[in-house]
């Protein structure tokens, strides 16, 4: 009778660890099959944004060829209640391959925030949320970094592969109450070889921010304007679009030719040529684009770079 009991009891567990194990080679098999299916989807969705980015090229096709930019390259901007945002469109020189790999890192980002006149410093660390880049915006002068506004970037590689590439650059907060900071880039192959681009530069404002950009363009910002050609002058010159347009315009373009300048010297050591050929490209646009004489930007530079090599 003991022994029936064993045997039965045995047989239970035997049977009680089966039904347990197979169990869980069901989850695992579909938690895998939901792993899977939510790959397919991503990578559905990163198929979508390429071919929606491949279509907004081929839609550009007359305004990249015949611009005033004298490069294949669109810009436009947008100006909500309390939003601002720069969008350029543009055809790059390079292999996608090269694009890619280029700008895969936060380190290369800093690499090209640097390059930007009113980046006084940016780093690169990792943590628990995420990787963040800290980046000191200020004047176009040198100026010590407690002087200059903090911005920390989260950094993201929302997508990279063979054929699409998205990276984003977030901040919820900013200086004088700016908030949502995004600089995004897209990229795809081109059939020729080379790559198309689409950068978006954005921002929010409350009461204080819009205040102090008001202020700004209406005391030492009130001649600038952006690129956008509004009508003609009664001498036939174009009339450019001004404001807090004007404003999402240039820096856009700041930062975009602050990529194009990176990928053009992409070696270590190459950093003061990417500082002249970023500084020769926005003098090509001086009306909008042109702060400081040459000499002042690159001492300039020199000095912030090495504060920012000495940080790491």
């Amino acid at each position: 009778m003991v022994s029936r009991i064993l045997i039965f009891r045995l047989g239970s567990a035997s049977s009680h660890y089966r039904e347990n194990r197979l169990t869980w080679l069901i989850r695992l098999l579909l938690l895998w099959m939901a792993s899977c299916g939510a790959g397919a989807v991503r990578a559905d969705t990163f198929d979508t944004q390429a071919a929606a980015l491949l279509g907004k090229y081929a839609s550009l096709g007359e305004h990249l060829q015949n611009n005033p930019f004298q490069r294949p390259l669109y810009l436009e901007s947008f100006e909500a209640a309390n939003d601002l945002s720069g969008n350029i469109y543009a055809v790059v020189d390079y292999p996608f391959t090269t694009v890619s790999a280029a700008l895969h890192s936060a380190d290369d980002w800093c690499e090209v925030l640097i390059l930007h006149i009113n980046t006084k410093y940016c780093r690169a660390a990792a943590g628990a949320a995420g990787t963040v880049l800290t980046v000191n915006i200020g004047k176009k002068y040198s100026q010590p970094l407690e002087d200059a506004y903090l911005l920390e970037l989260s950094y993201r590689v929302a997508a990279a592969t063979p054929k699409y590439l998205e990276i984003q650059l977030n901040a919820a907060q900013g200086p004088l109450s700016t908030r949502n900071y995004r600089i995004k880039l897209q990229a795809v192959p081109l059939e020729s070889g080379r790559t198309f681009l689409h950068l978006t530069y954005s921002y929010g404002y409350g009461w204080v921010g819009k205040v102090a950009m008001k202020t700004y363009l209406a005391t030492i910002g009130s001649g600038k304007v952006g690129f956008t050609v509004t009508g003609r002058k009664a001498d036939g010159q174009p009339r450019y679009i001004g404001g807090m347009r004007g404003l999402a315009e240039r820096n856009t373009m700041r930062y975009y030719l602050a990529i194009d300048a990176y990928l053009g010297a992409l070696a270590a050591a190459r950093f003061e040529k990417r500082l002249q050929s970023w500084y020769s490209t926005t003098e090509r646009y001086s009306r909008q684009l042109h702060e400081v004489d040459w000499g002042e930007y690159l001492a300039m530079k020199r000095s912030e770079y090495q504060r920012q090599q000495k940080a790491r």
